[in-house]
This record gives C-alpha cells, sequence and structure tokens, in this order.
C-alpha cells in the first residue's frame, strides 16, 4: 500500500506528466491544419474570399500554428530536468536517434512516395530538380523544404538539443537574454540559416525557464477562463490581419511578426490549460493512448496529405466545394486514424523500421535507448 503522503506528493506529479503527453496530442493534431488540403493552387487561395476560407484561417492560425510553440516549451521544460543533458555526449547521441535521424529519413521517405506519385499518377507536386535540391531536402541545410514542410522544427529542435548541455547551466538572466534575441531575430528574420525559424530557439528557452521557476504549475492553477482569454480576445485580430484578401496599409512587417509572436504566446498558455483540465477528465485516458502516435504523426502526416488528400477530396471537392468543410474539419482524425494504423502495423511486421521511424517510440528500440526517451517522452 502506498502512504498517504507519498500518494499525495505523486498525485501533482502524475497529472503534469499527463498533461504534457494530452498536449503534445492537442499540438501535433492542431499542426494538421496548417497544412490541410484544400485543392487549390496558392494564387486560387489568395483571391478567394469567402466563408470556407475563413474558416480554414481560423482553423489555420487558431489551432495550427498557435500549436507549435508549446510543442518547443515542453521540449526545453523536459529537458531542464533531466540529468542527462549535462553529459553532451550521451545527450546528443540520444537526440541524435530520436530527432535527427527520423527527421531525415521521413524527409527520404517524402520524395520516393511523394515524388514517386507525381511521376505515376500525375499528382501535382514538387520534383527533384538537381542534386542540391534532393539534398536540401532531405538535410533542410540552409531552407525550408518544399515537401516536408513541417520538419523545420524537428531541425531546429536538434540545433537547440546540441546547446542545451551549455543553456541548462546558464543563469536565469543569460537564459532569458537568450530567448528574448531568438526572438527579435524571429521579428527582424535574421537567423538564417542556422535557425531557420528562431522563435523555436525562444521557446525553448522559455520552457527551461519555465522549469526553473515552477511555471507550469502555476500556470494550471489559473482558472481556465482566464487563462484562455488572451488567446481568445487576441485570434480573431490575427486570423483577420493575415487573410490574402485583407489590406492592412501601413501595417509593417516586422509589427506583425512580433504581434504573431505575442498571440503564440498566449495560445501556449491556453493549450496548456487546455491540456491540465483534460488530464484531470474522463478523456485523459483516450488521449494518452494516442500519445506515443504523436511524433509519428507529426512526421507522416504531411505525406499522407499530399497522398490521400486528392483520393478523399476527389469526393468532398476542393475548398469552395459544398462539401469540403467537413472534409477541412475531419482531417486531423482522418491523418491520425491513417498515421496510428500505419504505425501500429510498422511495430508489427517492421518494427526497427517503425523504432527509426518513431525515434523509438514504436517497435523495437533498444531497452537503453527506451530508457532514455523517459526523459524526453512522459509516459
Amino acid at each position: 500500500m502506498i502512504p498517504k503522503a507519498a500518494s499525495a506528493a505523486r498525485g501533482p506529479d502524475t497529472r503534469l506528466s499527463h498533461s504534457i503527453a494530452i498536449a503534445r496530442v492537442l499540438c501535433i493534431l492542431g499542426v494538421v491544419y496548417v497544412h490541410a488540403w484544400t485543392g487549390r493552387t496558392g494564387e486560387e487561395l489568395a483571391a478567394m474570399a469567402s466563408w470556407q476560407e475563413g474558416l480554414r484561417w481560423v482553423l489555420m492560425e487558431g489551432l495550427g500554428k498557435s500549436a507549435v510553440p508549446l510543442l518547443g516549451i515542453v521540449s526545453g521544460w523536459l529537458v531542464a530536468g533531466s540529468a542527462r543533458t549535462r553529459h553532451w555526449r550521451a545527450h546528443v547521441a540520444v537526440k541524435a536517434r530520436t530527432i535527427l535521424l527520423p527527421m531525415v529519413a521521413w524527409n527520404i521517405v517524402a520524395i520516393l512516395l511523394v515524388c514517386g506519385a507525381a511521376l505515376l499518377f500525375h499528382l501535382k507536386a514538387p520534383m527533384p530538380a538537381s542534386l542540391e535540391w534532393t539534398a536540401q531536402e532531405v538535410l533542410l541545410l540552409t531552407r525550408n523544404p518544399d515537401i516536408n514542410v513541417q520538419m523545420p522544427f524537428l531541425r531546429d529542435l536538434f540545433l537547440c538539443m546540441l546547446a542545451a548541455p551549455l543553456l541548462v547551466r546558464l543563469p536565469g538572466r543569460a537564459l532569458a537574454i537568450i530567448g528574448i534575441g531568438a526572438a527579435i531575430c524571429s521579428v527582424a528574420e535574421w537567423g538564417q540559416p542556422l535557425l531557420l525559424r528562431p522563435a523555436i530557439l525562444t521557446f525553448f528557452a522559455l520552457g527551461m525557464l519555465a522549469r526553473r521557476g515552477g511555471w507550469a504549475e502555476r500556470a494550471a492553477a489559473l482558472p481556465y477562463a482566464g487563462a484562455v482569454a488572451p488567446f481568445l480576445l487576441l485570434l480573431p485580430f490575427k486570423v483577420v490581419l493575415s487573410l490574402p484578401a485583407v489590406a492592412a496599409p501601413g501595417l509593417h512587417p516586422h509589427a506583425m511578426a512580433a504581434f504573431d509572436l505575442m498571440i503564440r504566446l498566449a495560445a501556449a498558455l491556453a493549450f496548456w490549460r487546455t491540456a491540465w483540465a483534460l488530464a484531470g477528465s474522463g478523456a485523459a485516458e483516450s488521449l494518452r493512448s494516442v500519445e506515443r502516435y504523436a511524433f509519428f504523426l507529426f512526421c507522416s502526416h504531411l505525406i499522407l496529405i499530399w497522398l490521400l488528400g486528392p483520393v478523399i477530396g476527389g469526393f468532398t471537392g476542393p475548398l469552395g466545394a459544398p462539401a469540403y468543410p467537413l472534409f477541412l474539419l475531419a482531417q486531423p482524425l482522418l491523418v491520425l486514424g491513417a498515421s496510428m494504423t500505419l504505425g501500429a502495423a510498422l511495430a508489427r511486421f517492421w518494427p526497427r523500421a517503425a523504432a527509426l521511424l518513431s525515434g523509438g517510440r514504436l517497435g523495437s528500440a533498444p531497452p537503453r535507448q527506451r530508457r532514455r526517451l523517459l526523459a524526453v517522452e512522459p509516459r
């Protein structure tokens, strides 16, 4: 029997771990909306002004782009609490297996499947133009990719992990200066090609500071309405200002970038408080059972959208068709189901491939690697 004192001490830690797992599921499901299939070209989308396009932008800005900051904050929070972070060689070896190697593998898979479908089935997709293009798509050396456009997050997160053994040794003031500096670089569009998305370093540093200051627990203690109110109040302005059809004369792009960063931080608080609430609800176990597939979903969802979006879209029609909104709303769940089915099949029939593509979260990862993943992935 567990003593009452020990049980009481363990309770908050368990809910915190469950909240992190649920937050990852919510955020990655939200990211799917950023890349949702529309069946329209960029020029067509820019010229459209309909309620369907407005709905897409609300989902993309509200649940998609706004979900990314919390993923970076959670990564920084977890790394700041791991003793292994101070041992650079072991720490980097683990992150190379759990972040870098899956990123490269999925980029290769994306080229083979998406470009192969373009050749065989006339799918409208980027095609290899040179060895330099292929190297950029696989390794993300100096630019964003054309196919797996979500992968710069993993690229820059891995670079943050390389610096983590130094960052955890810095005093809080120095860590805050680094985070603010990265935010300035993000607003001013500096930092490339070292960091493709400098704001990820801001969120990563913020997560480390949150671990030191106990901010996760403090945020969880806020009233729910108060925690989500800033995000809900700012979101309509962000959506309207981001619509291609809306003219915003005199609005400097740097001011827009600063506003975007501000709403993303508000979104991180809202998503975290929502995850905490769900961790104490009856839906917690179902969401946590999905969490082991979250990384696989993040890496595979765009390939699935490239390949399956046109198939389903052939029945619903593209953006603007009467049935399209139902397809748009369902895309995260459809992609989740497809990625879970694929991940489970790989784990059963090709466990080594499942372990590689999931960074050891599925399939037959070595026991030592599974233990090390506990420092990054809450169970």
